[in-house]
């Protein structure tokens, strides 16, 4: 069973990490911070893999990125070859280690000692190059760019876009911990390299920003964005882990009247759009048809019938639904269609349609399924 070390075990990447590899039961988990109470030489000594993650991002004085990242690295490297176990080292570097700065620069020394460190014990040294990683339990105002501005939108605070043209590459953490967890399955060749982690979004701040406020919104007007795209999935993750504990819950539109009451849920151009009513006992919705939208029926509680009728026949057709036997409804264009509460009790069903409803192009013709 190997023994997996992590440092800054703490931090975004190392936590999200930790957490994933806590689940398996065929490794044995390590983490070491700054303030742990075990001797980083002692964990290193019984460590097979060492991911070493911890480091300065944006420290008060700039003369810090030396001593936290290329000079730590240096101390991990030189226990671990002291210890002769020669474990693989996976290092969490920067595309900045291209850049003439002070964090780049740090960054790149740092890989410079995994580099020796590898070279001479023959043990495997590998670098990721990381662009701006996002996702759940990153930082604001220290992580990136993407934790503040969900971490502020979320909260109706104000954000500050220096250049909304600026083009960001990022990678999603869940992405970066998955191209981690693989170099634990598989024997690693001796030698210095450098990994990936795979997709890469390129993508401006100004769409960023535009993407999360459009999230921000969709309390009100309900629109989810495209969810077949990989990096709408991954935002929307990571703005409703912004969230305030305060702020999960929100309420619909409900609009009320003699049959009972209605709200839209959410709505999507890719999906259609989802909404829930309840139907007091004897009452009747419906009674019109569509030529191209088509819908869903499934009753949550009670006791229901669908009635639909081809718009050129007399023939009705009836489907019994209940709360205690879920059952889908699809409802076919061109079939008037209606569903009435025949239960002693509140009925309350769930629809999906193919369409967002469009008032100006509404698609919904009245007519009595028995019109006879």
């Amino acid at each position: 069973m190997p023994t997996i070390l992590i440092t800054g075990s703490s931090g975004f990447m190392g936590r999200n990490l930790a957490t994933v590899l806590a689940r398996r039961e065929d490794v044995t988990v390590l983490g070491y911070d700054l303030d742990s109470d075990t001797e980083l030489s002692a964990l290193i000594a019984a460590a097979d893999v060492i991911f070493h993650l911890a480091g300065v991002n944006r420290p008060p004085d700039p003369s810090e990125y030396a001593a936290g990242n290329r000079d730590l690295t240096a101390r991990v490297c030189e226990l671990a070859a002291a210890s002769g176990q020669r474990p693989t080292i996976v290092l969490s570097s920067s595309i900045q280690a291209e850049l003439d700065n002070p964090y780049g620069i740090s960054k790149l020394g740092a890989e410079e000692k995994l580099r020796a460190y590898a070279e001479t014990t023959g043990a495997a040294g590998i670098v990721f190059r990381l662009p701006n990683v996002f996702g759940k339990w990153s930082r604001p105002n220290y992580n990136s760019a993407v934790a503040t501005f969900c971490h502020n939108i979320a909260r109706d605070l104000p954000i500050t876009v220096s250049d909304p043209a600026r083009e960001m590459s990022l990678v999603y953490i869940d992405d970066v911990v998955a191209s981690f967890v693989s170099l634990i399955d598989a024997d690693q060749p001796p030698g210095f390299r450098y990994g990936a982690v795979e997709p890469v979004f390129q993508i401006t701040l100004g769409a960023i920003v535009e993407k999360l406020q459009a999230l921000r919104r969709s309390r009100d007007d309900l629109m989810l964005l495209d969810l077949s795209d990989p990096f709408h999935r991954r935002l929307l993750a990571t703005y409703n882990a912004f969230l305030p504990e305060d702020g999960w819950a929100y309420a619909l539109q409900k609009r009320t009247d003699p049959r009972g009451s209605l709200a839209e849920f959410v709505k999507s151009q890719g999906a259609g759009q989802m909404f829930v009513s309840t139907t007091h006992p004897g009452v009747i919705r419906g009674n019109h048809y569509h030529h191209t939208k088509v819908e869903k029926f499934l009753v949550l509680s009670g006791e229901g019938e669908i009635r639909l009728r081809h718009i050129h026949s007399d023939t009705v057709h009836r489907i019994r639904v209940s709360g205690d036997d879920w059952r889908v409804v699809d409802i076919p264009p061109g079939y008037t269609h209606c569903i009435q509460n025949v239960g002693a009790t509140e009925m309350v069903t769930l629809f999906w349609a193919s369409e967002i409803f469009d008032p100006e192009r509404p698609d919904t013709y009245f007519d009595e399924v028995d019109h006879g």
